[in-house]
């Protein structure tokens, strides 16, 4: 993966070279560029959700969990996300920032690298009702404190507000799957867990490719292209029924239901 990253970025940047005359030929196209490697995706079901999230209540870390499971957001999403960018009474949340550490420990934030990553993304009543606990909560601590939340504060952060290293998401996720003898469960994990049950719930691929910010409904396919061959088989079996059933009605070459 890091060879692939720095051809990509070779290739970018001569690009950008050849365009503005400062070079007349992209050598790098003459490059076979190296195959990216994709990690293998382990995706849980139902039972292991919810084993998972009973366990996450017993860490500071159950809120991100939760909606992380219940939205496909990225980590660094999670982190970005501000409360002004949170409706709890219409029930969706908008992804308009992403938050980053940088090796020598600062943080800073940018806006998602596609269009379709600044999306808006619809909450189930769990959801909405499991974060404005969460808000209460905050709320009653900066009372404490004697100060207020503010709309620009971040739904997941430490006590004070400080944000929350990327790192120590991933490791106490580590631990947490290990706790429920789900070894090698990646943080990442959850959001193709979260992709992989609404396909097989039958949730239309362009939805899933929306709320989960992909620039297009194919990554989503070749993505999860394992999930599709039972969901092909499922719905061949419901149009075979459709028509024994008599509830399909087919003339000249129309489909409508039978009344």
């Amino acid at each position: 993966m890091t060879v692939y990253k720095h051809h990509r970025v070779l290739f970018e940047a001569l690009k950008y070279a050849v365009k503005h005359g400062m070079l007349t030929r992209n050598v790098a196209e003459a490059v076979d560029a190296p195959r990216a490697e994709h990690k293998e995706m382990t995706i849980i079901g139902v039972d292991g959700v919810n084993s998972l999230l009973e366990a996450a209540k017993q860490t500071p870390y159950y809120p991100l969990f939760y909606t992380a499971i219940y939205t496909g957001l990225r980590r660094s999403e999670l982190l970005g996300l501000r409360w002004q960018y949170v409706d709890l009474d219409m029930a969706t949340l908008s992804v308009v920032e992403t938050l980053h550490q940088r090796k020598g420990g600062e943080y800073f934030t940018r806006q998602p690298k596609s269009k379709k990553g600044r999306r808006s993304v619809a909450m189930s009543p769990a959801l909405s009702i499991m974060l404005r606990t969460h808000k209460e909560e905050q709320e009653a601590f900066c009372e404490q404190v004697g100060t207020q939340l503010q709309p620009t504060d971040l739904v997941f952060s430490h006590a004070d507000g400080r944000p929350i290293r990327p790192g120590s998401v991933t490791r106490a996720f580590k631990e947490l799957s290990r706790a429920v003898v789900l070894n090698g469960l990646r943080f990442h994990d959850l959001r193709h867990t979260h992709a992989t049950l609404m396909l097989q719930q039958g949730i239309h691929p362009k939805i899933v490719s929306e709320r989960l910010g992909h620039s297009s409904i194919g990554i989503t396919l070749d993505t999860y292209s394992h999930v599709l061959p039972g969901l092909q088989e499922a719905a061949a079996k419901r149009f075979e029924e459709g028509l024994a059933n008599g509830t399909v009605n087919v003339e000249n070459g129309v489909f409508s239901k039978k009344d």
